[in-house]
């Protein structure tokens, strides 16, 4: 199977660097080339967890929204309290439709005067552009350039320390500086698709990503710098959702993981709250839940999936798993599943489908590590 060149899928300001780095594996995310492996997924998996880690995250596209009624619209689109956010400040939230279900799990980043969404996979530009105009709000919305690149792993905060300055290290999770790296401009942010420590580098000129990306893997030489991508099984141990991939077309932010992000009470007026506290009062129909999993026949640790496999108690259809993988770790086979309520609060015991049948599971509280 070869993936075809087209104007619809566009590549990142560090794709000719990606492409000089080995990569073998990519796919598409919001419409552009991602990563995944440059060929040695144990290698990755070890630089990630016990050095540092270069990321193309490009396609981890922007939103802007900038005017004067920037704040109003922001928490309009949003089902979390942003009453006290502050210049500098970061928040994972949810965006929902107006049946409470979950359009997009961003980032949003509120600089000096605007708002980026920075975003999983799905078209809120489009979304947020029919929001404005529907409710009159005062904002322009359009992407920016703006292309992030992250620095994963338990290294990274020496390396960026390194390029930046010792006034990085004091940064808090989600919190960012506008600032500049050899002219290049950049928002830093301490942030990351890991819980092994990391940050991004959101650059803002698209002609110096490969200028970029050669002065972190030139600072990162002595830290065991390497290339790698979001990791399968580092992000299922850490119990990182994906959107889209670990959520349902349905699925609501409690279903998914989201519900301390989620704040139902406020005073603020925000698309799918009403929606939001009826499932507050009867609770979500499913969790988001992790699974052990006994390995195949022969000793297999994993296996490839191409879309949900069924989970089963007895007989009966109970959920879905979106991702499977081997943790080194561990040193077991685990997955992230959506299951029905009730049979995750009871711990009953499950099966899955796999391409050898049906395979027993334990559910397990995420994250795992």
């Amino acid at each position: 199977m070869n993936l075809v060149p087209s104007p619809r899928l566009r590549t990142s300001p560090f794709h000719e660097a990606v492409v000089a780095a080995g990569v073998t594996d990519v796919t598409v995310y919001n419409k552009m080339l991602l990563p995944l492996s440059y060929g040695d997924p144990a290698a990755e998996y070890r630089r990630l967890t016990e050095a540092v880690a270069i990321w193309d995250v490009a396609a981890e596209r922007q939103v802007e929204v900038r005017g004067p009624d920037a704040d109003a619209c922001v928490q309009y689109l949003t089902a979390r309290d942003l009453s006290k956010m502050k210049h500098g400040q970061g928040k994972y939230v949810a965006m929902c439709d107006h049946d409470g279900r979950i359009l997009n799990d961003p980032v949003l980043l509120k600089l000096s005067d605007r708002y980026w969404f920075s975003l999983a996979d799905s078209d809120v530009l489009l979304w947020v552009r029919a929001v404005v105009r529907e409710r009159g709000f005062d904002v322009t919305v359009h992407e920016p350039d703006v292309s992030p690149l992250a620095v994963q792993g338990p290294l990274a905060e020496s390396l960026i320390t390194d390029l930046f300055g010792p006034h990085v290290a004091s940064l808090k999770y989600f919190w960012f500086i506008e600032t500049e790296l050899r002219g290049i401009p950049l928002v830093l942010c301490r942030s990351g698709w890991s819980k092994q420590g990391g940050f991004e580098l959101f650059l803002q000129d698209g002609s110096r990503g490969g200028e970029l990306w050669d002065l972190v893997v030139e600072a990162g030489q002595k830290y065991g710098i390497g290339p790698g991508a979001p990791n399968n099984a580092e992000r299922i141990e850490s119990g990182l959702l994906s959107w889209g991939a670990d959520t349902t077309p349905d699925s609501n932010p409690f279903e998914a993981g989201m519900a301390h992000y989620v704040d139902v009470d406020i005073p603020a007026d925000f698309i799918g709250k009403a929606a939001l506290q009826r499932i507050v009062a009867t609770g979500p129909a499913r969790l988001f839940t992790g699974l052990v999993i006994e390995p195949l026949a022969g000793g297999a640790t994993s296996w490839s999936m191409h879309d949900r496999a069924q989970v089963f108690n007895g007989s009966e259809r109970v959920g879905t798993m979106s991702s499977v993988a081997y943790s080194p770790r561990l040193e077991q086979t685990i997955a992230v599943a959506q299951i029905r309520r009730s049979v995750v609060e009871a711990g009953s015991p499950v099966e899955v489908a796999s391409p050898e049948g049906r395979r027993q599971a334990t559910i397990t509280p995420l994250p795992f590590i």
